[in-house]
């Protein structure tokens, strides 16, 4: 098929119009992204995180709706990597920098930039590895994880009793950890893999209902909490995959 060919033929697909559900779903997640920004700068960063996470939550049906309803396409993918930037890349950094960098200067914004650049690096490695990558496993950690992860640090200081904005050595730490974590080759656990919405043990659902209950008690420390673990993962399991790569390698003593 000639370059020409292909050109008309993808002319044609959008003339025969878009899918509404999925791409709304992400419209309605980029719209979360954008709302981000504009309370970062009111100084609402508590609502700033909320919305964060509720991009996140939008960002995770789009896909599952349209793989369950057969409505997946380019122009979706296409859009929803679009929105995933300005979501958890650009409205993550903007409440980064207005919250807890901005005193650091021409440091505080750099490390926002960063931030946001390692973003974008890591959706596009995702783009071009999508189709040759196990789907139980990201390679790096994902942008929207990343930005959640933002999110409840927010939430957590502000529940504990802070006000206003923050300066602490330990955000700017954290932020050159996550931009690390997401341009690296440590890998993460999926929340994408199809083995997940297949029949699972009872005691799975029990452990899962504990769980929620247990983050709608307390949100602000327990989304915190599973963000610091979901963070800590990749790096431990990565050390734990090369010491048994090690182990294994080792020829056996003689008896």
């Amino acid at each position: 098929m000639s370059d020409q060919t292909a050109k008309t033929d993808k002319r044609e697909n959008l003339r025969k119009g878009v899918y509404v559900l999925p791409n709304l779903i992400t419209s309605g997640s980029l719209f979360a992204g954008f709302y981000v920004i504009i309370a970062s700068t009111d100084g609402n960063f508590v609502r700033a995180a909320w919305f964060i996470l509720l991009s996140a939550v939008l960002d995770g049906l789009d896909g599952k709706v349209a793989r369950l309803t057969g409505t997946t396409s380019k122009f979706g993918m296409e859009l929803d990597s679009l929105a995933d930037v300005i979501a958890f890349g650009v409205a993550p950094g903007v409440l980064l920098y207005t919250w807890a960098l901005k005193p650091y200067g021409k440091l505080g914004w750099l490390a926002a930039f960063l931030y946001v650049v390692c973003g974008a690096l890591r959706l596009a490695r995702f783009n071009v590895q999508v189709s040759t990558v196990e789907s139980k496993r990201f390679i790096g950690m994902p942008i929207p994880a990343a930005a959640s992860i933002v999110a409840t640090c927010v939430l957590l200081f502000f529940e504990l009793g802070g006000t206003g904005t923050i300066k602490k050595v330990s955000m700017v730490l954290l932020v050159f950890l996550l931009a690390y974590l997401m341009v690296s080759n440590i890998k993460y656990f999926s929340l994408k893999d199809p083995d997940l919405f297949k029949r699972q043990p009872f005691m799975l659902l029990v452990v899962a209902i504990m769980l929620l209950i247990v983050i709608v008690a307390q949100p602000e420390i327990m989304l915190f909490t599973i963000g610091m673990v979901y963070l800590a993962s990749g790096p431990v399991g990565h050390f734990y995959a090369r010491r048994k790569g090690k182990g294994e390698e080792e020829p056996l003593p003689d008896s």
